[in-house]
């Protein structure tokens, strides 16, 4: 079942088009300036904490791993250059979003190590128990049915495997929350509009963050999928988090 409360957080909410194929058209409309927008509204601290991400993941030494919602590669690449064995499927909704994914893979020559597709985080392609690792950065959010996303994660580690997601969290510590809040609701979805010209994404970001079952509450979702060992690791006062599993 839907998350009735997650289900009404859309980026278009005159349109009567599900979530997920709104937030399909939403990326593709966005694709174009989406790299320099992340690096612009999070001050780079998104290069931080992708850095931190692909360094807890390879720790386990994994031989093949699953970016579920790749966008346009910045971990699979990342993960790349680390790691010169690792083989890496990324997988995305957003044609577009992987358009510009395979022009950066191309640039770095990891063609042979990078594989992208289009594909339906709630519906994977892959078979049982595929994958040493499977991670999503900034994407489980965006799921219209965030058990049956994380149900289809589960499948397709091998036992023992291990999943990764970095998220968006809600800080909590004074007076940064409050400034944070104020950035994050006005400031950040006005640049986002005039950069990208989608009045409604970074609005929609905002909302969706809002909206999402963080830090226990999280850890609880996975859990109840299948995986153990749950445990988050708190990024920047609280901006995002790390969330790990194991089956």
């Amino acid at each position: 079942m839907t998350d009735p409360k997650r289900e009404k957080i859309k980026p278009y909410e005159e349109d009567s088009a599900g979530k997920k194929e709104q937030v399909t058209r939403m990326f593709d409309n966005i694709a174009g300036g989406y790299d320099f927008l992340n690096r612009l509204l999070s001050a780079r601290f998104d290069v931080k904490w992708r850095n931190k991400l692909t360094s807890q993941i390879l720790v386990h030494s994994p031989k093949n791993i699953l970016d579920v919602a790749t966008g346009t590669g910045d971990v699979a690449i990342t993960l790349g250059h680390k790691d010169k064995n690792v083989l890496i499927d990324g997988v995305d909704i957003s044609r577009k979003m992987l358009d510009v994914a395979e022009k950066k893979v191309r640039r770095e020559k990891m063609e042979d190590r990078i594989k992208l597709s289009v594909e339906d985080a709630e519906n994977l392609s892959m078979k049982n128990e595929t994958y040493d690792v499977v991670t999503a950065s900034f994407g489980v959010r965006n799921f219209e049915n965030l058990q049956k996303g994380l149900s289809e994660m589960h499948r397709v580690l091998r036992p023992g495997g291990h999943i990764y997601i970095l998220e968006f969290s809600k800080p909590k510590i004074f007076p940064f929350k409050q400034g944070y809040n104020f950035y994050f609701q006005n400031i950040l979805p006005f640049i986002g509009k005039i950069r990208s010209g989608d009045a409604k994404a970074y609005q929609y970001l905002y909302e969706s963050v809002q909206a999402f079952p963080d830090r226990e509450k999280f850890l609880d979702k996975l859990q109840e999928v299948g995986f153990n060992s749950v445990q988050c690791t708190e990024l920047t006062l609280g901006i995002c988090q790390i969330y790990s599993g194991k089956k």
